[in-house]
């Protein structure tokens, strides 16, 4: 299933048939994102006439092009060729005409890999900035917010850039709710929050911001392209793959192998640990009451949970949430569970997720670690890797944002 979930979202399969008609005048390409390059790749195969440009995309995510250049930055926290990219992207579409066409294509990551702070914010700032939010427990919604208004690249400013060009973006959505303005921080589509709205995000998180950026934002200079700005030039978006596709995607899969497959939702949000308890407590009521669903079946999420940072381990969202739900379970029979991110990064590690069965917490306890204190201290990804029950996908080349599949059998008589 969740091979299905990442195949469905492959850029070669889902690019072609949107790719628009040849402009009367140039088409420039540009874009941003850990599928950027695969994505640049598919156009490239598919496009017959004139063509040129550059995407940045994350370190290792590299596809090789001929005519549109391949950048590479970090992941999750902007380095220097981060900024360079952006620098580069904004002279790429200046003094277009009106019979141009921007193709802009657009994946998870593009926040870190498209980084370019406004005047009197250093590089340092926005790397200081970007690791207090993902500590935070701020949801991506609510991080993106922040970064949209510190930054001269981010919330339409790329769109403005390439005035009076039309723009047609190409989304591999990584989001929940499939919010354009979310995706890479929305470069190249207005934005309809304010530096008030990220100043609030700030003070509810208590987020230790350098004070440049506070200035900033207090000053009202950060205010974004809104969507009635004059300076927007004729922008179509149109999403090739979101979470609710590889969902279904996976459904397919399970209904094939005779299981019923029921989707709780692509949006899922929330603490990694709570939204854990929480699907436990529905597994355990399938499992014992065949309510609300029928055993055998498989419950299939996605979304983007968070993860307030509390200890030192090597953490990420997706084996915070197996390793809450290996305890909130318990060694409940007859359940088991994948999780992982499909663009095979779990946190900043090159590990997608991992996978729990019933007798996880006991080999845990047989190899002398204490599941709940491995939780309190954030660190999944040991306590999988130390279990051998991490899943490595390498890169993936797509990003459609957390894949999460529990699959409840029918229990041996006598366990429930």
């Amino acid at each position: 299933m969740f091979d299905a979930a990442i195949a469905v979202a492959q850029p070669a399969r889902c690019v072609p048939q949107h790719l628009p008609a040849a402009p009367r005048g140039r088409l420039v390409v540009i874009g941003a994102g850990k599928a950027s390059a695969a994505m640049a790749r598919a156009v490239e195969d598919h496009w017959d006439g004139p063509i040129s440009g550059m995407v940045v995309t994350r370190h290792g995510y590299h596809v090789s092009c001929e005519r549109i250049e391949i950048v590479e930055a970090a992941h999750p926290v902007p380095d220097a060729s981060s900024l360079a990219a952006a620098q580069r992207m904004l002279q790429l579409v200046q003094g277009l005409t009106e019979d141009d066409l921007v193709l802009c294509l657009i994946s998870g990551g593009g926040s870190a890999l498209l980084s370019l702070p406004p005047p009197g914010i250093t590089l340092e700032d926005k790397q200081m900035l970007n690791r207090a939010l993902l500590a935070s427990g701020a949801s991506i919604t609510e991080m993106n917010c922040v970064r949209r208004h510190l930054s001269a690249i981010k919330g339409g400013r790329l769109a403005a850039a390439c005035h009076p060009a039309r723009v047609l973006n190409l989304v591999l959505s990584d989001v929940p709710g499939d919010d354009p303005i979310d995706i890479a921080s929305g470069p190249t589509v207005p934005d309809p929050t304010t530096c008030a709205d990220a100043l609030a995000i700030l003070r509810r998180y208590r987020i230790n911001v350098p004070p440049p950026a506070w200035a900033w934002l207090e000053s009202g200079d950060g205010e974004s392209i809104k969507p009635d700005d004059q300076r927007l030039p004729q922008i179509e978006t149109r999403f090739i793959a979101t979470p609710q596709m590889a969902l279904e995607a996976a459904a397919r899969v399970a209904r094939e192998a005779g299981l019923q497959a029921h989707i709780l939702g692509d949006a899922l949000e929330g603490e990694a640990r709570d939204v854990a308890r929480t699907l436990a407590a529905i597994a355990r009521q399938t499992a014992t009451r065949g309510q609300p669903f029928q055993v055998p079946c498989v419950l299939l999420s996605g979304g983007e949970t968070t993860v307030t940072l509390r200890g030192q381990g090597r953490g990420g969202r997706n084996v915070e949430f197996l390793l809450a739900l290996a305890v909130a379970l318990n060694g409940a029979a007859g359940i088991s569970a994948l999780a992982g991110d499909t663009d095979g990064v779990d946190g900043q590690e090159e590990i997608a997720g991992a996978l729990i069965e019933p007798d996880t917490l006991e080999r845990a306890w047989a190899l002398g670690m204490n599941p709940r204190a491995r939780l309190d201290d954030n660190d999944g990804h040991s306590f999988f890797e130390a279990l051998g029950d991490s899943v490595i996908t390498g890169p993936t080349l797509t990003n459609v944002n957390d894949f999460r599949a529990i699959f409840i059998d029918n229990p041996p008589i006598g366990d429930n």
